[in-house]
């Protein structure tokens, strides 16, 4: 560019001719009028070289990347596995720069006709929104556990709505739907856009069309929105590509490191923070926050139904000989009267309620875990009222134990009961004080338990009593009649007697004698004690019998 300069600067400047400039600047004739016709230089040519050694092997290379695209994603060629075959297979000496030089020119030969340019969109606020799961590692209870997180984002604002869960079962995706409308206030007027998740398609037909899972149709048509299905595998990621980058984002931003947390409802409620705390960002170089957009975004969102979608599906179960459903690959404890008998199950995202004879027997909180025994001892204590011995060793104690519904009150209390009872008696006391809980606040057993200790007596109707006593508290004081009250304000009387119902307790070898009184009431009386006429005891010394 410079020696360009210095010739035009020469010619314009001392008016040489071309050949005294090819001799000052040492260049060709050709050079000095190319300088002279543009100020840029023609762009060098790069020859067209062939390949001596592997020029005899393109053709091979070009048939294993075209069978590539037929193949599974990650088992395909890269450059080095292209080099290692030609060697071992071909014998080829050539180098591995060489080959991946190659192979990135035949890749791009083979996708020229694909089409790599994507076109921007324009999302009209409250119409659209993209939905899918992603997933996600999380410490609960102090185990690692993969879970999956349900993601709902609005088209336009980006406003976006994250749940986990410990699967992607389709009670979790309804439940998803029905959590993220509510969190939102509404529902898109429009459409929201799925990959073919198999809650919600049974089969992909040709083109767009899908066979729809029915539940999915039903909620769908509850809120009253329209489905898009995206086209199967990698080449329809892109035409939902907003929650696509939505979860990969989420996922670093708020959940690394890995959250440590106590249940899976403490994450979901961290979530619900950290969605809070993104409506201050801003998306790109938008101007607003995504908070602001989703402020003008929310009213015109549909308004949601008066109730919300049932996402709970109803199964039929047998309970096992151990009081037990499986549901799911999970185990849960039903009242062991119901054993052997087939029971209703309600199972939803986030708990299992289990029916029989039209009531709700037991309710649970759905297990993470697969081949987990969620057992309640309650289910299980009139069964240890014949077996006590079973139950130092039970399962469902060791749960109790574990969610604080046993506690050190109820371990003292069986130590003691069992010192000064036995075994099997002392036990069965335990589980008399277990049974008060059905029908008794903990805090009153517990004061109960604790005057039995005191007393040194392990009878639970004993307890009951104290806990009825801790529960309504000491009695009220008397009222004191004033000094000037006259004395008809002060009442004596007699305390109650029943020693006039003792005759109805006496019997006599003479016969039976019957009173009726005309009327809607009726009295009989057998024996020598009394008559009920009209519904009113009569003393024996008042009575009149006949010779």
């Amino acid at each position: 560019m410079e020696q360009f300069e210095r010739i035009r600067r020469d010619s314009r400047d001392e008016g040489l001719s071309v050949r005294a400039l090819a001799a000052r600047h040492r260049v060709h004739r050709r050079t000095v009028r190319a300088a002279l016709e543009d100020a840029s230089p023609p762009v060098r040519k790069v020859p067209a070289r062939d390949r001596p050694v592997l020029g005899a092997y393109e053709d091979q290379v070009r048939e294993w990347l075209i069978k590539d695209k037929d193949e599974p994603r990650k088992q395909r060629h890269t450059a080095r596995r292209v080099w290692e075959r030609l060697i071992e297979e071909r014998g080829a000496r050539v180098s591995q720069s060489a080959v991946r030089s190659l192979v990135a020119v035949i890749r791009v030969e083979i996708d020229s006709g694909r089409s790599l340019v994507t076109v921007p969109q324009t999302h009209p606020v409250g119409e659209e929104a993209e939905v899918d799961f992603g997933e996600f590692y999380s410490v609960i209870a102090g185990q690692m556990i993969k879970l999956w997180m349900f993601v709902l984002r609005l088209s336009h604002s980006g406003r976006a709505v994250h749940v986990a869960y410990g699967n992607q079962a389709q009670e979790s995706f309804l439940d998803g739907h029905v959590r993220a409308f509510t969190a939102l206030g509404g529902v898109p007027t429009g459409m929201i856009r799925y990959d073919n998740l198999t809650p919600a398609v049974v089969r992909v037909l040709l083109g767009r069309d899908r066979e729809q899972n029915q539940r999915f149709v039903a909620m769908r048509s509850h809120y009253g929105y329209d489905s898009f299905f995206c086209h199967p595998g990698i080449e329809g990621a892109h035409e939902k590509g907003g929650v696509e980058g939505e979860i990969g984002r989420f996922r670093r931003r708020h959940l690394t490191p890995v959250p440590h947390v106590g249940s899976l409802a403490a994450l979901n409620a961290a979530l619900v923070a950290a969605d809070a705390r993104d409506d201050a960002r801003r998306i790109a170089s938008r101007t607003e926050t995504v908070g602001a957009a989703f402020e003008r975004e929310s009213v015109t969102l549909n308004p949601l139904p008066h109730n919300d979608f049932d996402v709970a599906a109803v199964l039929s179960c047998r309970v096992d000989t151990k009081a037990r459903v499986c549901v799911r690959q999970s185990y849960y404890s039903v009242p062991a009267r119901l054993a052997g008998r087939r029971v209703s199950v309600r199972l939803g995202a986030a708990s299992v309620t289990v029916s029989a004879d039209g009531a709700a027997v037991a309710e649970h909180v759905r297990s993470l875990h697969k081949g987990s025994e969620d057992l309640v001892l309650d289910h299980y204590l009139e069964i240890l009222t014949r077996k006590p011995g079973a139950l130092a060793g039970a399962t469902a104690l060791a749960s109790a134990r574990a969610g604080g519904t046993f506690t050190g009150m109820h371990q003292r209390f069986w130590d003691a009961a069992r010192r000064e009872l036995g075994d099997g008696p002392g036990t069965r006391a335990l589980i008399g004080v277990l049974l008060l809980a059905r029908t008794m606040p903990t805090t009153s057993i517990d004061a109960g338990m604790g005057a039995a200790l005191r007393l040194g007596r392990f009878d639970p109707d004993l307890v009951a009593v104290e806990a009825r006593r801790a529960a309504t508290g000491p009695s009220p004081a008397p009222v004191p009649v004033p000094a000037g009250a006259p004395s008809t304000a002060v009442m004596l009387r007699a305390v109650p007697t029943l020693t006039d119902y003792d005759d109805l307790l006496t019997t006599t070898s003479t016969g039976t004698s019957t009173g009726t009184s005309t009327g809607t009431s009726t009295g009989t009386s057998t024996g020598a004690g009394s008559d009920v006429v009209a519904g009113v005891v009569t003393p024996a010394a008042d009575r009149v019998v006949p010779a």
